[in-house]
């Protein structure tokens, strides 16, 4: 039986995805239709099963409001454009507790593998976002400049001689 009716397709967007994040690693997210033509490649490279383009811009994507499907699967970093969804994304509420990634047995043997890369890439970019907005990191940098003096007398001193 052909890979593509072996698999749920929201298990093949997630595979085609992975692929492309694994083929690309410098990509930091892919158009639409890229996806598509990824999981186009898994059976026969000039057709798509019914229903993988709708799934890519609706139904996986965890920002988006479900219309019907509520999986977690994707990330949508600007309009038309698609990542794997990481733990640490924001959701939609009404998405809360869905499929984020797919169970072992239902994907082909060759690419189980992906589950365990897909583990590793979504907690080590989690824990590179923790780090935060680096404008914020700043906050309290330069307070040893003033330690000895007050703030207002610390401006005042660097104001003397001003017009």
């Amino acid at each position: 039986m052909p890979v593509k009716e072996r698999m749920k397709i929201a298990d093949e967007v997630w595979l085609a995805a992975a692929l492309l994040h694994k083929e690309h690693p410098e990509a930091k997210d892919f158009s639409v239709d890229e996806i598509v033509r990824r999981a186009e490649k898994f059976e026969r490279p000039d057709s798509s099963r019914p229903g993988v383009y709708v799934h890519v811009i609706q139904h996986c994507v965890a920002n988006r409001p479900p219309n019907p499907g509520k999986s977690r699967i994707l990330f949508e970093t600007a309009e038309g454009r698609r990542r794997l969804y990481r733990k640490s994304d924001p959701f939609h509420p009404a998405r809360a507790g869905s499929k984020i990634a797919p169970e072992q047995g239902d994907i082909p043997v060759e690419y189980q593998k992906l589950l365990l890369w897909y583990a590793n890439w979504s907690e080590r970019t989690a824990q590179s976002q923790s780090v935060g907005d680096p404008l914020l990191l700043l906050a309290g940098s330069g307070k040893r400049i003033w330690t000895d003096e007050h703030a207002d007398e610390y401006v005042e001193h660097l104001r003397e001689g001003w017009q």
